[in-house]
């Protein structure tokens, strides 16, 4: 009975956590009501590894986290019966990729950019965009090596990341969940953002149930 009430706890401070790290603007529905369709782009990384790389095989790597991130969203948004739960659409990645190479807009200098720049780019509503902070290669895959107490207190802190929607003609930040990065969020990029948006699932503004309750 005392391990079911732990149990119970544990994932009832899990959810409140989610909440408290997902922020909407209170004008979301306003500048959301026309948005049709959003694109993702590759995110932002700082990569903080300790094994003396140097300055260039750093920022590749870093492009190559922030390509992984932006591919695991596509295809968490894209996976079967999901796609039908959305009130958006969502531009194939490689499509984006293709209009902002046509604009010689590269991941080292997307940054000068702004959203509305970006999104009259790409002829969508809306961005997906975000920072991931992290200090392994999640990419390529988390040790699965833990003791059940790291399992519970998530142990082995790896960083940070954030996903962010913005509307594409006021650049308006309307939606954010940040979350830490540990053992337990997931053994890489496709799980991680898996179990991510899950958790937030309830909370996302353009799944379809989300938006009845507003209503």
């Amino acid at each position: 009975m005392k391990k079911l009430f732990f149990l119970f706890a544990l994932f009832t401070l899990c959810g409140l956590s989610a909440q408290k790290d997902i922020f909407q603007s209170n004008r979301f529905d306003q500048l959301s009501k026309n948005h049709r369709t959003l694109a993702i782009i590759p995110f932002f990384v700082h990569l903080d590894l300790d094994n003396g790389i140097s300055g260039k095989e750093l920022k590749v790597l870093e492009e190559k986290e922030g390509y992984a991130v932006q591919n695991a969203l596509e295809t968490y948004f894209g996976r079967g019966k999901k796609r039908k739960k959305f009130t958006v659409a969502f531009q194939n990645s490689e499509d984006t990729n293709a209009l902002l190479a046509k604009k010689n807009i590269s991941y080292n200098n997307i940054d000068r950019y702004t959203i509305r720049e970006l999104a009259s780019v790409l002829n969508v509503d809306g961005i997906i965009s975000g920072n991931l902070d992290i200090n392994v290669l999640l990419s390529e895959g988390l040790s699965e090596d833990f003791s059940f107490m790291d399992y519970i207190l998530g142990d082995a802190d790896y960083g940070r990341i954030g996903i962010k929607i913005s509307d594409g003609d006021s650049g308006k930040l309307l939606w954010k969940y940040e979350q830490e990065i540990t053992k337990k969020s997931g053994k890489n990029t496709d799980d991680l953002i898996d179990k991510m948006m899950k958790k937030a699932a309830r909370r996302f503004p353009y799944d379809k149930e989300s938006r009845r309750d507003r209503s």
